[in-house]
């Protein structure tokens, strides 16, 4: 059965970085990929960032492109988020997901099947 577990957030001032991760088990993780929503209380989950089983396909929501990266290590079973220039409208709670039969762009929550309990970012002003 496919886990996954998300763990970085935290509590950060406006401006400063942050690097997510999320660790795959239970199946192949290299057969999968990954990607990253995330959801602010009152609000809908939103794509942020997606990267195929590969890694050599990635893809990024507006807010996200420039600011943050997207990457994984099939070897180490874990992908990550790193973001910078964090801003409050950033505030949420982050998830991982993954699936083995998601089609790129992988921007679609519905796509995936297993997801992670999420981490909470907190940006202050």
């Amino acid at each position: 059965q496919v886990r996954l577990v998300e763990s970085g957030g935290g509590v950060v001032q406006a401006g400063d970085s942050l690097n997510l991760s999320c660790v795959f088990s239970g199946q192949t993780f290299k057969n999968y990929a990954m990607a990253w929503f995330r959801q602010a209380p009152g609000k809908e989950r939103e794509f942020v960032a997606s990267i195929n089983w590969r890694g050599d396909l990635t893809y990024y929501s507006d807010s996200a492109e420039g600011r943050s990266t997207i990457s994984r290590d099939n070897a180490r079973n874990t992908g990550h988020l790193q973001m910078n220039d964090l801003q409050p409208e950033d505030t949420a709670a982050y998830f991982c997901a993954a699936d083995a039969w998601a089609t790129a762009p992988y921007k679609q929550p519905t796509a995936f099947n297993h997801w992670g309990q999420g981490t909470q970012v907190t940006v202050s002003s």
